[in-house]
């Protein structure tokens, strides 16, 4: 007979003390009254802040019961975010308190993503993956500001009727909310977690928009991106793999999602529209660029993971800067491409700067320069929008009669339209009327650094005015960019691209105004 272990009083205690706290925190088969009265069923799942049983109401009609305990530094309130009526987002049909518990009451589902990915061995076909994603996204691009899942994930991602829906809003607010000393962790889930919240930073969309890139790119590949043991490691510094059998488009917006730096993502407005366009029939010359555009941004992905553990204002600059360039190459590119595939006699030259030359006409593209920290401040007025990198590009052709040359516009990574979100945004400046000055390119483009460019942010007259209003040229949004500049190359080429008629012209951009100082005095 096998001698069996000793086990010590103390020991013995412990066991002890732990099943009774497993029978208190088990709930029996019961009847829960909230504003309707729920019987519980069996046990579907113990989640990482709460147990799920299956319920009836008194109608007999079937739902799901969400039991999440009353840990210590956490409210009720913070369970409940306001998002009835949003697409795509399991409703909580009922609440309350149930002893040790807060009580969610939500529909039953048909599955979670992750149990539809399993059925399916693990990765999804592309165009199900569109479907998986738009769904998402709709339910994404409709949130207010200020409201984040912080623990999107295929267990969270509901199928509803028809389409996949958003479920467990406010359950990782409540866990961070808790002081509880082991419940941090339930917080995010490491494979999906975005690098700002390894930081231990505030999460925000961009964080809900990073999930989605990981879930995107384990539908697609049948694996995840980062798949530990050293999820913190990896999610700060390793760059995302390369993503095969999927259209170039879609690969490269899971690329985007999961860039680093937060503020470079896309927005989930900007991801359903591409998704949206990627549905669309793509043309040879398309497929061509998209190609191009993929194996750009994987030959850069690199430079995009390079994160520290502790973030200054500067490091949070440079990882910007590094994905700012990374976009950059990536639509140089295309344009590179759709020139010589329209003009295959073009000589082109790298020497420093881009610049491509054919006829009487040469197309320029300087390299993209650092852009130094409130470089756009005036005296008296606060930055309008910050500014991480510059670059420009000009069409130019022989000096004409009137000594007009052709035109150049500024290229700047920034955040012109809405505070944090950066992207790569065109415009142009001009001499102000009256002023006796007349530049050979009009408009004509300036660095940030430039003092005129600067106050032609301004309400006060300087010597210099916005003429082409910043107008963003990435994320989706390249196409016209690469048209216009096609269209001036070849004016240039043969000698017919003339002054403006009417300055400034119609971009259709727009850029937020400065604020004055706090106590500058005028």
């Amino acid at each position: 007979m096998p001698k069996l272990p000793v086990t010590s009083g103390a020991a013995l205690v412990r066991l002890a003390e732990r099943q009774y706290r497993e029978q208190r925190s088990t709930p029996r088969m019961s009847v829960i009254a909230l504003r309707r009265t729920w019987e519980l069923g069996s046990p579907l799942a113990v989640g990482g802040f709460g147990k799920v049983f299956e319920a009836k109401a008194d109608d007999g009609k079937a739902a799901v019961v969400k039991l999440v305990p009353k840990a210590p530094g956490a409210s009720r309130e913070l369970l409940f975010e306001e998002l009835s009526g949003l697409p795509n987002i399991v409703p909580i049909v009922d609440s309350g308190e149930w002893g040790d518990y807060y009580v969610l009451v939500m529909p039953r589902a048909k599955k979670s993503l992750r149990q539809h990915v399993e059925e399916a061995g693990g990765k999804l076909s592309v165009e199900e993956t569109v479907t998986v994603l738009n769904d998402v996204v709709e339910a994404l691009a409709s949130l207010k500001a200020g409201v984040v899942h912080r623990d999107l994930k295929p267990a969270n991602i509901l199928l509803l009727g028809d389409h996949w829906c958003l479920a467990d809003f406010g359950i990782a607010r409540y866990a961070e909310a808790t002081t509880a000393p082991d419940t941090h962790k339930y917080a995010m889930t490491p494979p999906y977690a975005a690098p700002e919240q390894w930081r231990g930073e505030r999460a925000t969309a961009a964080t809900d928009v990073y999930a989605l890139g990981v879930i995107a790119f384990e539908l697609l590949q049948g694996r995840l991106p980062f798949p530990g043991p050293d999820f913190r490691e990896q999610h700060l510094k390793q760059p995302c793999p390369a993503i095969g059998g999927c259209p170039p488009s879609l690969a490269s917006l899971v690329n985007e999602c999961l860039f680093k730096a937060s503020p470079a993502r896309p927005t989930p407005a900007n991801i359903l529209a591409r998704l949206r366009a990627s549905q669309r029939a793509q043309s040879p010359a398309a497929a061509r660029l998209q190609e191009v555009n993929k194996s750009v941004v994987q030959r850069q992905a690199e430079q995009a993971a390079k994160m520290s553990a502790q973030q200054s204002r500067a490091a949070v600059r440079q990882d910007l800067f590094v994905d700012s360039q990374q976009s950059f190459n990536r639509i140089l590119a295309m344009l590179r491409e759709r020139v010589l595939e329209a003009a295959p006699s073009v000589n082109v030259s790298t020497n420093r700067a881009l610049v491509f030359h054919l006829g009487d006409g040469t197309l320029i593209v300087d390299p993209v320069q650092t852009a130094p920290a409130d470089c756009l401040a005036t005296p008296g007025y606060e930055p309008p929008f910050d500014v991480i990198a510059y670059a420009a590009i000009a069409a130019r052709k022989s000096r004409d009669r009137y000594g007009y040359e052709g035109r150049a516009h500024s290229l700047w990574f920034c955040d012109a339209h809405e505070e944090g979100a950066y992207r790569w945004y065109e415009l142009a400046f001009m001499v102000r009327p009256g002023i006796p000055q007349r530049p050979t390119l009009n408009p004509f483009a300036l660095s940030p650094t430039d003092t005129d460019a600067a106050g032609a942010f301004t309400p006060v007259m300087g010597v210099r005015q916005i003429a082409w209003k910043p107008v963003p040229f990435d994320q989706g949004d390249e196409e016209p960019f690469i048209e216009r500049w096609l269209r001036w190359f070849a004016a240039a080429a043969d000698g017919t691209l003339n002054h403006p008629s009417t300055m400034p012209e119609k971009s259709e951009g727009k850029f937020r105004s400065p604020r004055r100082k706090s106590g500058a005095r005028f």
